[in-house]
Order: C-alpha cells, then sequence, then structure tokens
C-alpha cells in the first residue's frame, strides 16, 4: 500500500475510545469533523478495499481483544443548530446527553430521557435509543446520511421503519452525519429531565466502565429485574462483573477482556434459561476483529 494520507493514523487503541474500556488496536484510525473529512476517508478506505467501522461515543460496543484489522472512523461531526422554535438539527457526532439537557432546559419536551445516556446523536438513531417509555424515533424528522461512495441523502421520518432497539441504517453500510428533532413545549421538561437523570445516577453504575445494559428486556420482565431475582448480581469472569447496582450491566473492574464479557453473557444466558424459561437477547455489538463487510 502507498504512504498514508496525513488524516489517517496507525494503531489507535479502541479501548481509550470506548465506556467498556476493553479492545486492541485500530490498524488505521482517523477523526473526521466535516462532510468533506468523512467523504476522503471513506474514499481512501474503498480505493484500498479497506473494511470501515463508525465510531460515536463507543457506548454500546465491544472491540474484539485484537482489535479491528481496519480503518475505525471517529465520528466527530458535533454541530447544534435551531432553525425554527423547538426544532433541533445536531450533528452525528453531537453528546445525546448534552442534547436532552439542553433542549429541557429550554423548556422543549420528548428527549429529557437523552439526558445520561452516554452515546452520539448518530448513535442514538442508529440504535433508536431510549428509555422511560420514549425513543429517539418519537421525535426525529429527518436523517442526513452518507453512502459509501459518497452520496448525500436526506431520509424523511416516514421513510424509516425503527423498531425496539433497531433501525433502517443496521442493514446500511454509509454514515449518518446529522439528525433534525421536532419537539413541543413543555412546562415541566426540566423538572422531568432532572428527575431521569437523578434516579438514572442512583441505579446504575455510571462511574464504572461498562456498554450500558447488556440484554434487551424481555417481553416476561426487565432483564435486569431477572439477573437480580436469580442472584447474579456479583458473579464475575475475569474482570468481568455484573454490576452490583444494576442487573442488566456488566463493568470492567480495570481489565476485563472481550473474551471476559463474552462468556459472562453466555452464562447469565445459560443461567436465566434454565431457572425461567427466558432467552436473553444481547443488546450491545459485538465487533469483530475481521468484519464480514467493506463498511459497518
Amino acid at each position: 500500500m502507498a504512504a498514508l494520507p496525513p488524516f489517517v493514523t496507525t494503531q489507535k487503541w479502541l479501548k481509550e475510545l470506548c465506556t467498556f474500556g476493553i479492545g486492541g488496536p485500530a490498524k488505521y484510525f482517523t477523526t473526521v469533523q466535516s462532510i468533506d473529512d468523512l467523504r476522503h476517508a471513506l474514499e481512501w478506505a474503498s480505493q484500498h478495499k479497506i473494511p470501515t467501522f463508525i465510531l460515536g461515543k463507543g457506548s454500546n460496543c465491544l472491540f474484539d481483544d485484537r482489535g479491528f484489522d481496519g480503518l475505525v472512523i471517529h465520528n466527530k461531526i458535533a454541530f447544534l443548530e435551531t432553525p425554527q422554535p423547538g426544532c433541533f438539527y445536531a450533528g452525528a457526532g453531537y453528546s445525546y446527553s448534552l442534547l436532552g439537557s439542553q433542549t429541557a432546559r429550554q423548556g422543549y419536551t420528548g428527549l429529557e430521557f437523552a439526558s445520561g445516556i452516554p452515546c452520539s446523536v448518530g448513535g442514538a438513531v442508529f440504535m433508536n435509543a431510549g428509555a422511560n417509555g420514549r425513543e429517539t424515533c418519537d421525535s426525529l424528522v429527518e436523517v442526513e446520511y452518507i453512502h459509501p461512495d459518497g452520496h448525500l441523502e436526506t431520509y424523511p421520518r416516514d421513510r424509516l421503519t425503527f423498531a425496539y432497539r433497531s433501525s433502517p441504517f443496521q442493514q446500511m453500510h454509509g454514515v449518518i452525519v446529522a439528525a433534525l428533532f421536532q419537539l413541543e413545549k413543555g412546562d415541566d421538561a426540566r423538572k422531568k429531565q432532572i428527575e431521569i437523570i437523578t434516579k438514572r445516577k442512583s441505579s446504575q453504575p455510571l462511574q464504572e466502565m461498562s456498554a450500558g445494559c447488556i440484554f434487551r428486556n424481555p417481553e416476561q420482565a426487565p432483564a435486569g429485574k431477572l439477573i437480580d431475582e436469580w442472584g447474579l448480581k456479583g458473579l464475575a469472569v475475569g474482570d468481568a462483573c455484573v454490576s452490583d447496582i444494576h442487573g442488566n450491566f456488566i463493568v470492567n473492574k480495570g481489565s476485563a477482556s472481550a473474551e471476559d464479557v463474552k462468556q459472562l453473557i453466555q452464562l447469565i444466558k445459560h443461567k436465566i434459561k434454565e431457572q425461567t424459561g427466558v432467552a436473553l437477547e444481547s443488546e450491545v455489538r459485538f465487533i469483530p476483529y475481521q468484519p464480514e463487510t467493506t463498511h459497518d
């Protein structure tokens, strides 16, 4: 391969870029702050047939202990504009938690639940993040998306089908670059936002390294409740441990490996299935060392 372009570096440790604190080095790494930056990165990867992975705040992913054998693109397209009252246009790299608190402070309701969720706007749209009876798609107007060939397309909400922790972007191979939200005035928005963040701080291990909730909530009961009821809090494999605060969190006590986490997830699944018949489904994204596709 020819010399690397100036915007690409090598051997960037992914454990430094995700909330789990787990993951080996990316073979290639770049940070993008504009659509042009993103186009250059995608073009370079396509020319050299290099797999890509788009990283936001790294709050819902588990990287392989060997790292990623391709180009990790850190999406830092982070802007916020208010084209009209109640309308919020945010870059994919913008903090979703910050957006939730800022909109509530301005007296707009609909994104209070985002406060305290450590993901980017792009990640929230990609996973259809939700809490407290609300989902990201509820207030979404449109999404700006760049395809692998560099073509920028705007998807209105009515062309997108969302479900629980699911969006159509999970089956696509480009990159979310921005999202437009429409919120309503709400007199108690700020109060509701404070209540949500206060509860989150008291009921979740926010000061420890984790990837948020590990399992989707089954129909029978919340996953954390099932894990708690069957005495699995504190269960550990290596430095990966079920949180004593919230059963649906696995925390990294310091030097947990991806393999530790995977083994612990399987152990929890087995015990819950054996005791209750419920098949837990993982919510965290496993990022393999060698992806099957050229874009993720």
